[in-house]
């Protein structure tokens, strides 16, 4: 039996979602808990690894297992054995055994919240990202314009990255101003090591008017991940949603945070 899960988590403490020694991970806090559950060891796979101190609202995972339970039965013994900062809020069984939490994926999409401010904010330590001085979205707009599409994205990818390639195809991204809190939002379909805060990195410095709208354009060109601008914080950013064929029909729990996310 295949099951599949809508994970939430905040990333905080966590050095990401991929198991690794010596330190704390998503992915290993979960197989734990499962495994207490299923009686047996659990491998888990997921749609997007998240780096280190990266939210999901809604990570999807999936692991095989010859336990038969109920879905609610495996959903309240695994959030028992989770800590608070992780939870499952849905299971389904998968209507096939084909699927795959991330080869079946078709794009994932990420938020990331800045708090611009003269001062930061204490209730979202963590939460959020901050940056000081103030931002200019509407030339972060103009800026981001030459990243969609299918693009080779090599100089905001990090070093480190095992990539058989650097071309990724970015189908959405928006930028938007809450009162103090700017949003930017991007969909692909998948994203390089630390891809994503490096562009918003890079897309600060033209809001903040350190550099030009036309030098994102020119680092895409370059393709030197040295050139680009500091890789922001992990804090603010959210994993909000994987899109699958749509003979996959999975909950959708973003409502729920509608108002605090500004879904």
């Amino acid at each position: 039996m295949k099951l599949i899960l809508g994970i939430e988590y905040n990333g905080s403490a966590y050095f990401g979602w991929q198991r690794q020694k010596d330190v704390l991970t998503i992915q290993e806090c979960l197989e734990n808990a499962i495994s207490v559950v299923a009686n047996e060891a659990v491998n888990v796979f997921c749609a997007s690894r998240t780096d280190t101190g990266v939210h999901a609202v809604c990570q999807v995972v999936h692991f095989n297992t010859n336990i038969f339970r109920s879905c609610f039965s495996w959903m309240s013994g695994i959030n028992s054995n989770l800590p608070a900062d992780i939870v499952v809020r849905w299971i389904i069984e998968s209507p096939d055994i084909y699927f795959h939490a991330r080869f079946s994926a078709v794009s994932r999409r990420y938020r990331y919240i800045i708090y611009n401010s003269d001062t930061r904010s204490a209730l979202f330590t963590k939460r959020v990202g901050y940056y000081k001085k103030f931002l200019n979205i509407e030339k972060m707009r103009d800026a981001a314009q030459c990243l969609l599409g299918e693009k080779d994205f090599s100089s905001f990818c990090t070093s480190k990255s095992q990539s058989l390639s650097f071309y990724r195809n970015v189908h959405f991204l928006s930028i938007f101003r809450y009162g103090y809190y700017v949003i930017i939002e991007i969909q692909a379909n998948a994203f390089l090591h630390n891809m994503i805060r490096n562009i918003i990195g890079s897309l600060v410095e033209v809001g903040c008017g350190n550099r030009p709208v036309g030098w994102i354009t020119e680092l895409l060109l370059l393709r030197d991940r040295s050139l680009a601008g500091t890789m922001i914080a992990s804090d603010g950013l959210y994993l909000i949603k994987i899109e699958y064929p749509s003979y996959y029909f999975f909950p959708d729990v973003r409502d729920n945070y509608k108002e605090l996310f500004f879904l």
